[in-house]
């Protein structure tokens, strides 16, 4: 903070010399009258203030000499840089707002924000973590500039995307110590997120000293407040909020850091036009509020002032991209915070608000909106009374809603319910209320209706009188839950409904009503009469002006008069707004009507997407219904009309199929698939596998992948007809996505050329983890281009290269590349032909890779050299947990050497060494190695070539391992030896939990030691077995543990058998084996049915 500087004073009594400059200035004095001198002193100190200084001293202090002195002193360039003389106490003047001042005006300001925000803070409570903590955002998306608040919430899937957040306490500040503060900030947010109560927050929190300590000065404004004015300057907007700043308002605001709110840009009367506006710097001229507003943006007026707007995201797009530094947004309520906020509605009864959030949770739509907190709370206070006044007989197949229209229509019932309550009378009839509910809708339908229109939301007196509403009305309890009322700084009243729907809700009753006795156009309240009126006509062209609107602001009202016709509403509001049975004349028509809009367009539009939503609202779900169902049965490729489509569209937001993902494979035609982009954009997964998509859809899809508005996470495209040119399409599309993080491409043919195209790409995408080009041909070329991807890439995890002839010299590139990257945590490399000489590139990059957990080598053609290195390799490394080698040509010497790296490695948890010849020898050595390491969990020796000598040495291992969870051993040759050391291995053994020996030559003694054994192991669950010689053909079968085994073995879940165990083709059971199988538990075999489960019969004779 700057010294005060001040001018040169001297104590009473103190000597100096007169001289000529003095005399000059005794005869200035005589000269000007004071009150001019202290016009000009103070407007001089002003601009000085202005220029870098604070506040010199206080006004007109002296006799008009001194002021002469002072003025000749600023004239002469001292300002306030005189001697150092020391201050008399009584003069030390003090700056009107010093950023850590006591003054009064600014101790008072605080008071009285403490008053209009909620007191002493008990009302407004501890800010929610979804207000403490906002979306960085870096512009508006096109959704959220075209479309309805509702359909922003359905087609996001009510899932915010996953931006920065910014601590409210640091809204204002720079992010980087190399940045500046915003001046301009802008929060977005749907109706009735909660964009007033952050502002009310945020002042509250400022006015206690708790939050934006970096302001002296705080004017909070809602344009509600500014709608109230015709004109205003600069000076007058300052002063409206701080009336204590006086005359000099615009001056003493500048002279510190002022933070100026205007909150519900949405609610302004006027747009703001900032090509058409005249720039203005005098903060004293009188204009017009909205080129007021617009100067002030552009720091024409109180140019030092930062700015903060709060508006729903459609009218912030009004504010030019460039003059925003920068943009919040208010995320709406996760499933978390649905559950709390009913609670808190709820609190005495926690029985009421589970039945409550169960019944939300049972219809998608509904709890999609339920993320919008105004949504949330109207929907509680609606299923709420329903619960605590159970529906008579009458009206018990009514509920729980299903639709948005019954939801408000039991919110309707409470609201009239409600008014007797309130005057302490029992709960009247409906019957009782039905004038009072038809007066209001009567009173507010009209200027909801026409609000709605014309994008009207807050209402003031003049506006009241000019649509006939009786403000005597507005005072009755029934008014109070659709219109509230709120004090404006102008000592006006503002009124507005409680939210956006219920005006909606309120506009499309009003329009039921009124079109059934209209004969000119409600939309327009003149022209000529139509010669054939009546409801269906009205409706007709409420549809056509839904579809017409850009903005998408009657789709939820176009919803609400659909649900009017539909039964269950009319049950439920008629006597009161509707007349019993009237819709059954027009809900087939209308259902006709809305259906003949879905035309065959070039894309599924929000607008078509819409009509599918008044149709459910309508109760005519067999379009959807025929949809839903061909997806469940992979039928869908035969549908692909335009209302199929629209359909399919709707489904994709609303279905709990598609929820998690959209899973469309075998399908889609390109046309469908380019009619349903727009939707896509928002599902989070995405399968579009086998459609023989090729590459001109690709452009199609990285055209949406590269929009601002994608949402898409994982995208799956295998096994369709890519080459590289499609490849290069979804390779542009990552240069700009910051949503995917999923790709798979595998079983293309997108070649080397594609393959470099998604490298360059992966240099500069940040946000891609998982990337699949299994069985693409890229090659060695390929190969190559992708580990200097590596090299610069960092959140690239897990990559897929299997099968695509990919020899040592690729493999030598992808090695070089390991040696520097950190971040990749699986490398899939089987099915190429790295040899041993990739081998040995890749064994090299272990040494001094410390990232990758997990590494397939298999069908590699790797002989004893490659994974010897490999185990030299193991050896050395601390990351690797999973290493796969089969499928390869390795042999004793090398299965030796794995073994003495397992004994010295404390990182691999899993080891597959199957289809490889490494015989009783290798299997011997890694028994060795079982002995001593304490981390492998995994050892798969299919098909090794071991016999009973190995099956032996790995049952002593196994009495001696802790660790070993999984041991396969299936198509060897153990024999009844192996099975016996086996057998005794599991009678100590405590880890193992699975167990495969299947094609074993176990034979029926061998099966008896294992089964004997399991009487006393309780760890193992689960074990493969075969009891004979001979090749494998039969099925096997998994067995349940009868009850007596089960006893014994805690946790064995299945046994199982081929169909020729037992008893094979050309064998005899002696009966002596059967009785030792009996005693060993295993009699289930011969059993036809255990508890309920088929099992296996020994064949007769």
């Amino acid at each position: 903070m700057r010294t005060p500087r001040h001018r040169e004073l001297r104590w009473p009594g103190q000597c100096h010399r007169t001289s000529p400059w003095a005399g000059r200035q005794r005869a200035a004095g005589r000269a000007i009258c004071p009150q001019l001198l202290v016009a000009i002193l103070d407007s001089m100190r002003k601009q000085e203030v202005r220029n870098g200084g604070e506040a010199g001293q206080g006004h007109g202090a002296g006799s008009p000499a001194e002021q002469v002195k002072a003025l000749m002193d600023l004239l002469a360039g001292k300002g306030s840089q005189g001697s150092q003389a020391p201050q008399p106490p009584d003069r030390m003047p003090e700056s009107p707002l010093r950023p850590h001042s006591n003054d009064l005006r600014i101790k008072r300001h605080r008071e009285a924000l403490l008053n209009r925000t909620g007191g002493g803070g008990a009302e407004l409570g501890s800010p929610s973590p979804r207000l403490t903590s906002l979306l960085l955002v870096e512009g508006l998306t096109d959704l959220q500039l075209r479309e309805h608040d509702f359909t922003q919430v359905e087609a996001t899937r009510g899932r915010w995307c996953s931006a920065r957040t910014i601590a409210l306490d640091r809204l204002f500040l720079p992010l980087s110590r190399v940045s500046i503060p915003p001046r301009v900030s802008i929060t977005i947010g749907v109706a009735g997120v909660g964009k007033s109560t952050l502002v009310r927050k945020f002042v509250h929190l400022w006015a206690r000293g708790q939050a934006g300590k970096d302001f002296s000065l705080v004017l909070p404004l809602t344009f509600r407040d500014l709608n109230t004015h015709e004109k205003l300057s600069a000076d007058r907007l300052v002063r409206s909020v701080f009336p204590r700043a006086g005359e000099a308002g615009l001056a003493s605001a500048a002279l510190t850091r002022v933070l100026l709110v205007l909150d519900g840009l949405d609610e302004c009367k006027t747009p703001l036009d900032f090509s058409n506006t005249v720039a203005c710097t005098d903060p004293r001229k009188e204009m017009q509020v909205d080129h007021l507003i617009t100067n002030v943006i552009r720091g024409n007026l109180l140019p030092e002032a930062s700015v903060w707007v709060t508006s729903r995201p459609g009218a912030a797009g009004q504010i030019p991209g460039g003059l925003v530094d920068r943009m919040t947004e208010i995320r709406g309520l996760n499933e978390e915070e649905i559950k709390e906020c009913l609670e808190e509605m709820f609190p005495e009864d926690q029985v009421l608000s589970g039945w409550v959030l169960s019944q939300v949770q049972a219809d998608r739509a509904l709890y999609l909106m339920c993320t919008v907190p105004a949504f949330c709370r109207l929907a509680g206070s609606a299923l709420g009374h329903l619960h605590r006044n159970r529906p008579g007989p009458q009206d018990a197949e009514l509920w729980p809603p299903r639709t948005l229209c019954e939801l408000y229509a039991w919110y309707f019932r409470t609201a009239l319910g409600g008014e007797g309550l309130e005057k302490g009378k029992a709960s009247p009839r409906i019957e009782q209320l039905v004038p009072g509910g038809r007066k209001v809708v009567g009173t507010l339908g009209r200027l909801a209706f026409h609000g709605l229109f014309r994008k009207k939301y807050v209402f003031y007196e003049p506006d009241l009188k000019v649509f006939g509403v009786d403000l005597a009305l507005l005072q009755t309890a029934l008014c109070s839950r659709f219109l509230q009322r709120e004090e404006t700084l102008a000592a006006s009243a503002a009124y507005c409904f409680t939210h956006l729907s219920l005006q909606e809700f309120v506009a499309a009753a009003y329009y039921h009503s009124a079109s059934k006795r209209a004969i000119f156009d409600l939309f327009t309240e003149g022209g000529m009469s139509w010669p054939r009126l009546g409801f269906i006509t009205h409706f007709r062209s409420a549809v056509q002006r839904a579809m017409q609107a850009e903005d998408g602001r009657l789709d939820v009202f176009l919803r609400f008069l659909s649900g009017f016709l539909s039964p269950r509403v009319n049950a439920l509001l008629a006597g009161s707004l509707l007349t019993q049975g009237e819709h059954q004349g027009y809900r087939a028509q209308a259902a006709e009507l809305l259906q003949g809009c879905l035309r065959p367009d070039v894309a599924v539009c929000a607008r078509a997407v819409n009509i599918l939503h008044c149709l459910r609202e309508l109760q005519h779900t067999e379009l959807a219904r025929s949809v839903e169902e061909a997806m469940e049965s992979g039928g869908l490729a035969g549908l692909t009309s335009p209302p199929h489509r629209a359909a399919l569209a709707y489904l994709l937001q609303v279905s709990d199929v598609c929820a998690q993902e959209a899973n469309l494979p075998l399908c889609l035609s390109p046309g469908v698939l380019q009619s349903l982009l727009p939707q896509l954009l928002y599902c989070q997964s995405l399968r579009l596998d086998a459609n023989q998509f090729q590459d001109p859809v690709m452009e199609l899809l990285g055209s949406v992948l590269s929009g601002n508005d994608c949402r898409i996470r994982r995208i799956s495209l295998a096994e369709n007809q890519i080459s590289n040119k499609g490849a290069k399409a979804l390779a542009r599309s990552l240069l700009v996505n910051r949503s995917l993080t999923t790709l798979d491409l595998h079983s293309n043919s997108i070649g080397p050329q594609g393959a470099k195209a998604l490298a360059d790409a992966l240099k500069i995408n940040r946000t891609l983890a998982f990337l699949s080009l299994q069985s693409n041909a890229i090659r060695d070329d390929g190969a190559r281009a992708l580990a200097e991807a590596l090299a610069a890439n960092r959140t690239l995890s897990v990559l897929h290269l299997q099968s695509n002839a990919v020899g040592p010299v690729g493999t030598q590139w992808i090695a070089d590349a390991l040696k520097q990257n950190r971040s990749l945590k699986e490398l899939i490399f089987s099915s190429n032909s790295i040899g041993d000489g990739g081998a040995k590139a890749l064994a090299e990059a272990l040494k001094v890779n410390q990232g990758l957990k997990s590494l397939d080598l298999t069908a590699n053609l790797l002989h004893d050299q490659g994974a010897q290195a490999i185990a030299v390799a193991v050896r050395e490394n601390r990351a690797l947990t999973s290493l796969h080698l089969q499928w390869n040509f390795i042999q004793a010497g090398a299965a030796k050497a794995l073994g003495q790296a397992l004994q010295l490695n404390t990182s691999l948890t899993s080891l597959d060494l199957q289809e490889n010849a490494i015989g009783d020898e290798g299997a011997s050595a890694v028994a060795i190695a079982l002995k001593a390491n304490t981390t492998l969990t995994a050892l798969y020796l299919q098909v090794a070539s071991i016999g009973a000598p190995g099956a032996q040495a790995l049952g002593e291992a196994l009495a001696v391992n802790r660790t070993l969870e999984i041991l396969d051993l299936r198509g060897n040759a153990i024999g009844v030896a192996g099975a016996k050391a086996l057998a005794n291995a599991l009678k100590v053994n405590s880890s193992l939990r699975r167990l495969n020996l299947q094609e074993n030559s176990l034979g029926m003694d061998g099966a008896i030691c294992v089964a004997t054994a399991l009487s006393g192991n309780h760890g193992l669950q689960h074990i493969r077995k075969d009891l004979c010689s001979g090749e494998g053909g039969g099925p096997s079968t998994s067995l349940p543990i009868p009850p007596v085994l089960a006893s014994s073995t805690k946790s064995v879940t299945g046994v199982i058998f081929p169909w020729y165990a037992v008893n094979p083709p050309g064998h005899a059971t002696k009966t002596s084996q059967l009785k030792m199988l009996t005693s060993a538990r295993l009699y289930f075999f011969f059993l036809p049915h255990i508890r309920g489960k088929c099992v296996l019969r020994i064949p007769r004779g």
